[in-house]
């Protein structure tokens, strides 16, 4: 069975990331048992510059967008799209915008586990934030959510509090950081091109499954990243990443 390799440059706190996860998902589960798609979650922070308490969320998203309107107006068109996608955003739960490094942290200790363990840590982060408002930044949160996905509490903890590890997701942060001048979340395909997930509208499914048709046909919203192209090519067929995620 062939092997997809995809590396997802994403932070906890961004919504479209989350619908983003979903729609991968299903698409996943579309293809079970035709292909195997291999998944490593990459840090990237919106708010790298947030103190380690966090911020007031409505005040600081008020800010970023330009006014309580135009935050109602994306919460409203989200929040449209997580029905049909089965998340139920609830932005008025959320009351901390949050430092998300810790979170990246547990994220990559998670991938030691296994995909999968990594993978319920992702999702449990996700829905902590934007379904149940719980803070990312509080420290019992991310225990609470490691031990959950089946992590050993203890060791999380010990890692947790090794104040001279902060930085252990430095280097793949920076690097990440340059991919994403197009936004979140960006979803390299076997670490070739990288593509955005904002404008998906067709699952990724359909994507996988016009591997075999003319290259011609598909239209992806599509980032060459050079660096990774050369550091990290394995050969995927470039319709394939072109057709992964389809433009709106």
């Amino acid at each position: 069975m062939e092997t997809v390799n995809i590396d997802i440059v994403s932070d906890v706190v961004c919504p479209w990331c989350y619908l983003g996860k979903n729609r991968l998902d299903q698409a996943i589960a579309n293809v079970a048992g035709e292909i195997n798609v291999a998944i490593q979650w990459r840090p990237y922070q919106l708010n790298p510059d947030l103190p380690p308490e966090g911020i007031d969320h409505k005040e600081h998203l008020a800010a970023k967008l330009g006014g309580q309107a135009a935050v109602d107006e994306a919460h409203r068109t989200l929040e449209g799209l997580g029905v049909e996608d089965g998340i139920a955003f609830d932005f008025d739960a959320v009351k901390v915008s949050p430092n998300t490094l810790d979170a990246h942290r547990l994220i990559r200790w998670a991938a030691t586990g296994g995909e999968a363990a990594q993978d319920a840590v992702v999702s449990l982060l996700f829905k902590a934030n934007f379904e149940e408002g719980r803070n990312l930044g509080d420290q019992a949160v991310l225990l609470d959510i490691a031990e959950q996905a089946g992590l050993e509490r203890p060791v999380i903890a010990a890692l947790l509090a090794l104040v001279s590890t902060s930085t252990d997701c430095a280097p793949m942060t920076a690097y990440c950081c340059s991919m994403m001048k197009q936004g979140t979340p960006v979803t390299p395909i076997s670490r070739a091109m990288s593509i955005s997930c904002l404008t998906a509208s067709l699952s990724a499914s359909e994507g996988f499954a016009r591997d075999r048709a003319d290259e011609g046909r598909a239209s992806g919203s599509l980032t060459p990243d050079s660096r990774a192209n050369a550091a990290w090519n394995d050969g995927v067929s470039l319709h394939r990443v072109k057709s992964f995620f389809p433009r709106g």
